[in-house]
């Protein structure tokens, strides 16, 4: 799987609209490759009380329900197609899914892909 593909799958899901007075969806897609090669997408949901979550929570939280936790690739993408890096609380919540998400490769930028231990270079764990 390419970082292209993949970006390609969360923006597929990108679709902005309005739930509630209260919140809107879509607005950021996400895409997870898992370990065994299947792709798990998500978007986020933002609430006026600040207890939305993130595209990429949705796409782990996918990729749980299936009976995976191992990520090997991601991409977050915004509405207008700008790639996204993760927020620390997605960093953070990726990591903590599989002892080796840290190794997770993450598109933050076009053409430049890191781990997600550099993300977090003060790991409370190290």
């Amino acid at each position: 799987m390419t970082f292209e593909a993949l970006y390609e799958a969360a923006k597929a899901v990108l679709n902005p609209r309005k739930l509630s007075k209260d919140a809107d969806a879509g607005g950021v897609g996400a895409a997870i490759l898992s370990e065994s090669g299947k792709v798990y997408t998500g978007v986020c949901i933002d609430t006026a009380c600040s207890m939305g979550f993130c595209a990429e929570h949705a796409a782990a939280a996918a990729m749980i329900t299936a009976g995976e936790n191992r990520v090997l690739m991601m991409v977050a993408v915004g509405w207008e197609g700008n790639i996204m890096p993760p927020c620390g609380r997605c960093r953070e919540f990726i990591s903590q899914l599989h002892d080796d998400n840290l190794d997770a490769q993450v598109l933050v930028a076009e053409g430049k892909v890191v781990a997600l231990r550099d993300l977090l270079p003060y790991d409370w764990r190290s």
